[in-house]
């Protein structure tokens, strides 16, 4: 969630995400992979590509290639890149959904589902983690910051 002004002073919070590069990138890859599935032949191609293009940007951003936000693009490429071969092609349904989830609704299950592996746990896996780290409302920040506390 973002806060914006209202007319009277007040903070008012709102569920639109923020319009970043990020989001963007994001927005276009709805697009790629909604004409993909209307059998452009070059739409998934153009996504690869544009996910590897995030993958970099990302990269050199944080300085550092092992960051949550490069993490994220390099999964998501992975699948992207296992969904060409047909018996895995639905991946790319549940893409499409996921990042048109992210643009909608700043939600990213694959970014969750990520913050719940060893490297990027903060706290012991548990079925409570799990099911705050899956089920919390979308909000503003790094997953790993807003679900799991801190390590002692």
């Amino acid at each position: 969630m973002r806060s914006t002004r209202h007319n009277y002073g007040k903070e008012k919070e709102t569920m639109l995400p923020r319009r970043t590069m990020g989001w963007w990138y994001w927005l276009a890859t709805v697009g790629l992979l909604a004409a993909h599935f209307l059998r452009s032949p070059v739409a998934l191609w153009l996504a690869i590509a544009l996910t590897g293009v995030q993958v970099v940007h990302h990269a050199i951003l944080e300085g550092d290639a092992r960051a949550f936000s490069v993490q994220i693009r390099m999964a998501f490429l992975g699948l992207l890149l296992l969904g060409v071969w047909e018996p895995l092609r639905f991946v790319h349904g549940v893409q499409l959904a996921g990042t048109t989830a992210i643009v909608l609704f700043d939600y990213c299950l694959l970014g969750r589902i990520l913050s719940l592996m060893p490297w990027n746990r903060r706290a012991p896996l548990s079925l409570a983690l799990a099911i705050r780290t899956i089920f919390s409302r979308p909000g503003c920040g790094s997953m790993l910051e807003r679900v799991q506390p801190q390590k002692a």
